[in-house]
């Protein structure tokens, strides 16, 4: 079997494992590989690695960081296909689920090429007489990464390309079932010409979460998770003297007015519901219809849903995979049980399917319940599968109130074709990143990502300029030059002379 190892110091490192995890391929439900587990001494030397490196990095010119992105970037073009294929064998998503979750990674990349105008300064001068004041950033030092199963090229990407580009050395954690986009990135990176150390890979469990939290030698962490964990890295990290931004869950609803298009908006509902499995921070699981359309918009979602072809991510014409894990197909299952217990309308179910030859496999079909009870899990949890939720409000008040009570502030999305409404719902709701038709509003690399509330602790937003200020800190220097007086009296000397 083969055994996924770590990257540090621009190589592969098994250092002293504490153990072994079984990466399985969702598909077969099959344990194809095994990955190495760090233990105390491998994060030690990875700290010790990447410290020694960042010190030099930090040194380089920005011509010489921007080139390394340029040659980086070209490089994840070249080998996408490969990126993808990993990500369908570790993950299950389809393959052109996997190419955008790249291509969407890479317009970080494409943002840290131009790092040199982001990490431009400020500059006053005479702010008394003969005093000037300019700021300029520097980076951290060194800065980790933890990262979420769900997209293991893209999250890391937010993360990787800005910390190194500002002249900080990372450390990545990817997640265990999906390990092995980490280290080809790592072997881009050499490729790319980024000094050895500058960017590792570390593989390990909760421990060496843990470890990361607390190590002296790691000055910033990023986190992408669920939101119980990122109230831990938060906590532990700022506890310990570390700068951190923590991202955690997100149950994004929409609401449906009765104006909306409603075919066009099933349509956009089913994909951003189902795509990736529902597998996505910023999945749609829940829909708020108002003004009596819900039955009527929950059959025009089936009629969208119930074409997705579902099988092996790498088959022809299959739009959605499996789910990561068994224990996560039992735990959506037992969710959609209890809601139709409680008086929810099953309107498409997938708990049944079965993938011919792929019997062993973590899949469910799309499931769409319509006119769900409040008090239902399915409603207030963040499933993290492929289940539509749909609830009934009579105004737009009311549906607001449901968007804006849950914990969660990630994301929101209203269907409406009444500007004044949506205008009215983009200053109204309490979430970090607002679509108005359309129902995943992540935003492009060169703007921040980011939620409110219990999906955001702390307030710095990941990628894009806030990226920049997280990775980096602010000195403003403040000179005089009490030899332009002596110049000054100098030259005036030899003029009257």
């Amino acid at each position: 079997m083969k055994t996924i190892v770590h990257w540090i110091d621009g190589a592969p490192y098994e250092g002293n494992p504490v153990g072994r995890h079984p990466v399985e391929n969702p598909a077969t439900g099959e344990a194809e590989a095994e990955l190495l587990m760090a233990g105390p001494e491998d994060l030690d030397h990875a700290v010790e690695v990447a410290a020694r490196a960042q010190r030099e990095w930090a040194k380089a010119p920005l011509s010489q960081r921007t080139e390394v992105m340029f040659r980086m970037r070209q490089l994840v073009l070249d080998h996408q296909e490969e990126l993808a294929e990993l990500i369908v064998a570790e993950h299950g998503k389809n393959y052109s689920d996997a190419i955008g979750e790249i291509q969407r990674g890479r317009e970080t990349l494409d943002f840290a090429t131009s790092i040199n105008a982001a990490l431009k300064g400020e500059f006053s001068y005479d702010v008394s007489r003969g005093v000037d004041v300019h700021t300029i950033r520097q980076p951290i030092g060194v800065v980790a990464g933890i990262c979420p199963f769900n997209f293991p090229a893209m999250v890391p990407m937010w993360m990787h390309p800005i910390a190194i580009a500002t002249g900080n050395a990372f450390i990545l954690k990817p997640a265990s079932p999906t390990p092995s986009a980490a280290i080809l990135t790592g072997e881009l990176y050499k490729e790319a010409g980024l000094p050895d150390g500058v960017f590792n890979v570390v593989c390990g469990d909760r421990e060496t979460v843990s470890r990361i939290l607390t190590h002296p030698g790691i000055d910033a962490i990023s986190f992408v998770g669920s939101t119980p964990v990122a109230h831990v890295v938060q906590d532990t990290g700022t506890s310990h003297g570390k700068r951190v931004q923590a991202l955690g869950g997100a149950n994004n609803h929409a609401i449906v007015l009765p104006d909306a298009d409603l075919d066009f908006a099933a349509g956009h509902i089913s994909a951003a519901a189902f795509g990736a499995a529902g597998e996505r921070c910023m999945a749609l699981p829940v829909v708020v219809a108002v003004g009596g359309i819900g039955s009527d918009l929950a059959r025009r979602v089936k009629a969208h849903a119930e074409r997705i072809k579902v099988g092996p991510g790498m088959h022809e014409g299959v739009e959605m995979g499996p789910v990561i894990t068994g224990s996560a197909k039992k735990r959506i299952v037992g969710l959609i049980d209890d809601a139709e217990q409680r008086g929810a309308t099953v309107v498409l179910d997938g708990r049944g399917l079965v993938v011919p030859g792929h019997e062993g496999g973590h899949f469910l079909g799309p499931t769409v319940l319509d006119d769900v009870p409040l008090e239902a899990p399915v409603y207030h949890e963040e499933v993290f599968g492929p289940v539509l939720t749909i609830v009934h409000a009579d105004t737009y008040d009311e549906a607001l109130r449901l968007v804006n009570g849950q914990p969660f502030g990630n994301g929101a999305a209203i269907f409406t074709n009444d500007g004044g409404m949506a205008r009215r719902f983009q200053l109204d709701v309490e979430a970090g990143m607002v679509g108005v038709n359309v129902p995943i509003p992540t935003p492009v690399a060169y703007y921040s990502f980011g939620g409110w509330k219990e999906s955001l602790l702390g307030d710095t937003h990941i990628h894009g300029p806030e990226g920049v200020r997280f990775y980096t800190r602010a000195k403003a220097i403040t000179s005089r030059w009490p030899s332009e007086r002596t110049y000054t009296a100098t030259m005036s000397f030899q003029r009257e002379d």
